[in-house]
């Protein structure tokens, strides 16, 4: 087996932006009582630390844009490589990689992944039965992955889940577009996305 390409250390020593789209291609290993899961990563986002949509940053009046960390974000500010995982819309966890240096809050968001293997384990814990829209989205992936709170802050090397080295993406096939679901910063040319792959959240 050759050197892996998602821990060697110049994948990481990018910008978060480049690591969004380096991302594309790489497997999710998640191991579960139920059995072993494999999903491949198809659609990310980067999230920066002066970036009004990043969870570190508040706008303050009179001050602007300052970091604040909370118990909600401080894996954020973490080591690199690393689960940032919250909960949102009162129902959805929602998987982020950590991707600078620990004190630097920035991040990718996992929005959609390709279901490889365990994907009846996927339906059963998604209660859903088309394999579409078992992971075409990051509160779709995270429950179908068994994804939870209690992985905040783990290092993504070590089981109960991994990131481990796929194909990467072509750049002829990585699609780049503005970032959606968010209300600040929504320019930002940040998304990214396997052109022409099922799984995708949105087009």
């Amino acid at each position: 087996m050759g050197a892996s390409l998602i821990w060697s250390e110049a994948f990481w020593h990018r910008s978060t932006v480049d690591i969004a789209r380096g991302l594309l291609g790489a497997l999710l290993l998640r191991d579960l009582p139920e059995g072993r899961l494999l999903a491949r990563i198809v659609e990310t986002e980067a999230y920066l630390q002066h970036d009004p949509a990043c969870h570190s940053v508040r706008d303050l009046p009179g001050v602007g844009l300052v970091h604040r960390k909370t118990a909600r974000n401080a894996a954020m500010f973490g080591l690199p490589a690393h689960a940032y995982i919250y909960f949102t819309y009162g129902n959805h966890f929602m998987l982020n990689v950590v991707t600078q240096p620990e004190g630097v809050p920035e991040a990718v968001l996992i929005r959609a992944v390709e279901p490889l293997d365990g994907v009846e384990v996927m339906a059963r814990l998604r209660g859903y039965r088309d394999a579409r829209a078992l992971s075409n989205g990051p509160g779709k992936l995270t429950q179908a992955l068994g994804i939870d709170g209690t992985l905040n802050g783990h290092d993504l090397r070590l089981p109960p889940l991994q990131l481990v080295d796929g194909e990467p993406v072509p750049a002829e096939r990585i699609v780049t577009t503005t970032r959606i679901g968010i209300s600040k910063a929504v320019d930002c040319p940040w998304r990214f996305y396997e052109r022409g792959n099922a799984w995708v959240s949105r087009k």
